[in-house]
């Protein structure tokens, strides 16, 4: 099953040397063990643009969906064989990058 592991930051930007480096190790595991399916990290909220196209014409608006202090900052798209081990997987990765997670399974 894969589960969606969601970064959460309250800065853009914001790792630093020692992260990137336990963060690319993370990875290099994740995809040496066979739970790696994607991963990125993401640009500021304010670049992100909104679309809404639930009218007769597409509505497009600069900025966040939301306005939070934290947002997504990044994530990881894992395989693992159930909730407990993408927890423990996703547990690790919050160690690593240094920022709390979010655990969600895809349907």
């Amino acid at each position: 099953m894969q589960y969606l592991v969601s970064v959460i930051d309250d800065r853009t930007a914001s790792a630093t040397e020692e992260e990137m480096t336990a963060i690319h190790g993370f990875n290099d595991r994740l995809r040496a063990e066979g739970n790696w399916v994607f991963a990125g990290g993401l640009a500021a909220p304010d670049t992100a643009t909104v679309i809404d196209n639930r009218g007769e014409q597409p509505l497009l608006t600069d900025g966040p969906f939301l306005e939070t202090k934290e947002f997504l900052a990044g994530f990881w798209v894992i395989e693992a064989p159930d909730l407990d081990a993408a927890l423990a997987l996703a547990a690790e990765g919050s160690k690593h990058c240094n920022r709390r997670v979010e655990v969600r399974p895809f349907l």
